[in-house]
């Protein structure tokens, strides 16, 4: 039977599970290694990766303006399979899922509270750059990234044939090597940066609903009540991976739209409605205006801010890039029959703005109680800050138990997307992988993240996403480079962008 998995899956999976054993037999030596080769790539990288998060910034508004946005991402006659909200409702759940719930107002009050990006802690100007520098790290920015990866591999995947493994869009770089070892190894890479970005994610999840747990009912915040979760949300998504990406999650999506936009009303109504419309309208004005400059921003002359840099925006910078081959290879699953203008505009901008409404709601919400006087939010764990917004309203236990049900159905969306991905990346492009093989990862994302967890609890899950995301960038840069090339050729073969040709060619 071994015979049968792909060299791909034998050391991908091989190597998780070195990860797995080591984190448990030698947790204080992993930490310890994970946290010096972390500091080392955020201290001598950080440069690169603002620079190559921006280029991917830059491709893809170049793509939304251009004559070639109008081809399709498949064959001409190709229509999408999804409805536009179902669509956008997928490529959300994926894309951010538990993050905005976990970082919905920890992040906000924090660079508000405790570590101001400029320095103005407590002050009216640090509740504008608060709101201002989450929306930057959580909108154009992260979805330019998905967004490349997702459009590369669903422009060559369906429009081209290939296979929609991530090797298979370097093929116009480097030929026929993409098909031998060397395409090996770039899948191996990408499963691996895969595997540490669900893995992150899925471990803030089972933070976040331990601490809701703990803050609501008392219940101890330790590996074993997380074990506990963990396990439990692992059989409730291998249930759904087994009934199909048809029906699993797109009933999960749909249900997480539901549950986020009915906790959304609940703040917004209840919660201070003027003054979350006015900062929500100022900070959409001043993230436009100040992008540029935050794009590039590395402050080498303040180490204070330099550092807050590493741990803020060069973290998020590489948790979105180690994310990318399993979001992106999911969005291009979906997307299939859309134009690229249609795609780029959506998966940019859309999901943005959504993001951007839902961090003004709740970390708007908390930075009034706090500012006002009225709660500590910001002395709360970051997993029980949510709660503890919560608490300040009649709905609070009501709210909170929404929002534990919402973390799990987006823990649950996530990881079965995962398997999925992680499926179809270890058996060749299947678009339809095994149960065995979906159920091997599926455990392995589990075992992932409750051994960072034991190792290291949150610190440990940030290190290891910005190790996994640098080897993964250069891959990016070459699937850009790539899809540029053969996207140029196309455009000149079909004649797109000659303006007046005709009359040209009559002189």
């Amino acid at each position: 039977m071994w015979k049968k998995f792909t060299p791909v899956f034998k050391v991908s999976a091989g190597v998780m599970l070195v990860l797995v054993i080591l984190g448990v037999a030698w947790p204080d030596g992993l930490e310890t290694a994970t946290t010096n080769i972390q500091a080392f790539i955020a201290n001598k990288f950080g440069w690169y990766y603002l620079i190559v998060v921006t280029l991917f910034v830059i491709v893809c508004l170049v793509l939304l303006i251009s004559p070639v946005g109008r081809i399709k991402l498949g064959k001409p006659d190709d229509k999408p399979e999804f409805s536009r909200a179902t669509w956008i409702a997928m490529l959300f759940s994926a894309g951010m899922g538990i993050g905005l719930v976990f970082w919905g107002t920890a992040e906000p009050i924090s660079h508000y509270a405790t570590s101001s990006p400029t320095g103005e802690i407590g002050t009216q100007q640090g509740i504008k750059d608060a709101l201002r520098f989450t929306f930057f790290h959580w909108g154009i920015h992260a979805w330019a990234i998905y967004g490349i990866v997702a459009l590369v591999l669903a422009y060559f995947n369906f429009r081209h044939d290939r296979s929609g493994l991530v090797s298979s869009t370097l093929q116009p770089l480097i030929g026929k090597t993409a098909e031998g070892n060397t395409g090996r190894v770039i899948d191996i890479l990408a499963v691996i940066a895969t595997v540490m970005g669900v893995a992150t994610t899925l471990g803030f999840g089972a933070v976040q609903i331990n601490g809701g747990l703990s803050y609501l009912f008392n219940i101890p915040v330790n590996i074993i009540i997380q074990f506990i979760i963990v396990a439990i949300v692992t059989v409730l998504f291998m249930i759904s991976a087994w009934t199909g990406l048809s029906k699993g999650i797109r009933y999960l999506s749909n249900a997480n739209m539901v549950l986020a936009v009915i906790l959304f009303g609940m703040i917004f109504v209840m919660g201070p409605t003027l003054f979350l419309l006015n900062i929500f309208t100022n900070t959409l004005g001043s993230y436009v205006q100040h992008l540029p400059g935050m794009s590039f921003r590395i402050a080498p002359l303040d180490p204070d801010i330099r550092q807050w840099i590493n741990d803020w925006t060069i973290f998020y910078w590489a948790w979105w890039i180690a994310w990318s081959p399993f979001v992106g290879i999911f969005i291009a699953r979906v997307s299939r029959g859309r134009s690229i203008r249609e795609f780029v505009f959506t998966v940019l901008l859309v999901p943005s703005v959504i993001g951007f409404l839902w961090f003004a709601t709740f970390g708007g919400t908390a930075i009034s109680l706090e500012h006002e006087g009225i709660a500590n939010i910001s002395e709360l764990a970051t997993e029980e800050s949510l709660f503890g917004v919560f608490s300040n309203y009649p709905f609070g236990m009501v709210a909170s138990i929404i929002a534990m049900i919402l973390i799990g159905t987006f823990f649950i969306t996530s990881a079965d997307s995962g398997t999925f991905v992680l499926g179809m990346m270890t058996t060749g492009g299947s678009q339809n992988p095994g149960h065995f093989i979906k159920l091997t990862w599926g455990v392995l994302l589990s075992a992932t993240a409750l051994a960072l967890l034991y190792t290291g609890g949150l610190q440990a899950l940030q290190n290891t996403m910005i190790i996994a995301a640098l080897p993964f960038s250069i891959i990016m840069l070459l699937m850009t480079a790539s899809f540029v090339k053969s996207l140029y050729r196309e455009s000149r073969e079909l004649g797109i962008g000659r303006i007046n040709q005709g009359k040209k060619n009559k002189k």
